[in-house]
């Protein structure tokens, strides 16, 4: 079997107003898509991050990826040089050895360990938008959001995007979801966005509400160290360990215990696998950073979560957010009480709908950006806005 034709099709996803610590999300969510097809006809699919940059750079890989056989990872990894671009490659390769071979992903990977992959509601303070979530820009109504994302989907984990209100209203806003979801695992992330200071402060603030981890409060890894030693409250990251070499100084400094892999940037399924081992051996918990995905990421995330024996904290997901526009056929996909079940089909078990897939690349194209930019988007509301850091 080898690769004779490579697709990369930039998409967009309608996104909601979306609040962060740097600035609101725009109407649309970029996206690449990666289309393999092999000699025999078999078709394999693959998803990462959008903007012209990563196109760019999928593009120039594609002249390596032509003519290989799928299975050769190795081959392919040292030729594009990039995990990020290699990720997406990856994903639509094990999706065509599966196809080729009748069996899922994860058995690919060595095998499932669970048979549904447990994901966290992805709860925003947001503005009022052209959608049906509605304003949610205090603690009150992120308490109703929370509770429409576990009515609908059934989450028992909560995770709130922070670093946009004075710390103070944010604890606040945790202490009113841990009295409305006693038993639910609570988590907060402000994108580093606090100083040290800061973040040690609101430590304290929420020290008897039981908070599951503190996601990046404090930049950099000596930050994140001096909030460590200061509170017995978990420490994750998507922001200070994003590649293998940051492993090691960050276990030195004690600087966190929970690593947030993401296949799509650490390299791969392979290499995520990988990552969870090394956090097993140095007794790292590992968990999974999220953007806004299609069905084809969510079902690449369920199936590597699924051959991981020690990925024990729930999977961040933006798909809620996203659902709506989604490729895959038999779109939106389902959660059954806060867990996606492992796609059992050969491959990612999941096939794109190919008008679904037209009508988002001419979304791409009626509002083509060179990427995300949540800075501009909150200027254009309020022109006095600066991405300052730290904020508080």
């Amino acid at each position: 079997m080898r690769i004779v034709d490579v697709d990369i099709i930039p998409i967009a996803l309608s996104d909601p107003p979306l609040r962060n610590s740097w600035g609101v999300h725009e109407p649309v969510a970029l996206r690449s898509i990666v289309r393999l097809t092999t000699d025999d006809g078999c078709v394999g699919w693959g998803e990462t991050y959008g903007g012209e940059e990563i196109l760019g750079k999928l593009q120039s890989a594609a002249s390596i990826v032509l003519g290989q056989d799928p299975a050769q990872f190795n081959r392919t990894r040292i030729l594009i040089n990039n995990p990020g671009v290699f990720a997406a490659y990856e994903t639509a390769m094990l999706d065509l050895l599966g196809k080729e071979s009748g069996r899922p992903v994860c058995d690919v990977l060595g095998g499932k360990i669970r048979d549904a992959v447990d994901y966290s509601a992805y709860l925003f303070y947001k503005y009022e938008g052209d959608d049906e979530w509605g304003e949610a820009m205090s603690p009150e109504q992120l308490v109703v959001q929370a509770e429409t994302f576990v009515e609908r989907y059934g989450f028992q984990t909560l995770k709130l995007k922070g670093g946009v209100l004075p710390p103070v209203e944010e604890a606040e806003t945790m202490l009113q979801l841990r009295n409305r979801f006693p038993d639910h695992e609570l988590r907060i992330d402000p994108n580093a966005i606090w100083s040290v200071e800061t973040s040690i402060r609101f430590a304290g603030w929420v020290e008897d509400l039981d908070l599951e981890y503190l996601e990046d409060p404090a930049p950099d890894l000596a930050g994140m160290a001096a909030v460590a030693q200061a509170t017995p409250i978990p420490l994750s990251t998507n922001m200070v360990v994003t590649a293998f070499p940051h492993i090691a100084p960050a276990v030195e400094m004690d600087a966190v215990q929970v690593v947030l892999g993401d296949h799509h940037h650490w390299g791969g399924m392979l290499a995520s696998l990988q990552l969870a081992k090394i956090c097993e051996t140095f007794r790292l918990g590992v968990s999974q950073h999220s953007n806004s995905h299609t069905g084809i990421s969510l079902a690449a995330m369920t199936h590597w979560a699924a051959a991981a024996p020690n990925l024990i904290y729930a999977s961040d997901t933006h798909y809620p957010w996203n659902e709506d526009d989604d490729i895959v056929a038999g779109a939106p996909l389902q959660f059954v009480n806060g867990a996606f079940p492992v796609p059992d089909g050969p491959g990612l078990g999941v096939e794109v709908d190919d008008d679904s897939l037209q009508a988002a690349h001419e979304r791409y194209l009626q509002n083509k950006a060179a990427g995300r930019d949540d800075v501009s988007a909150m200027q254009e509301r309020d022109p006095n806005w600066l991405p300052m850091r730290p904020r508080w």
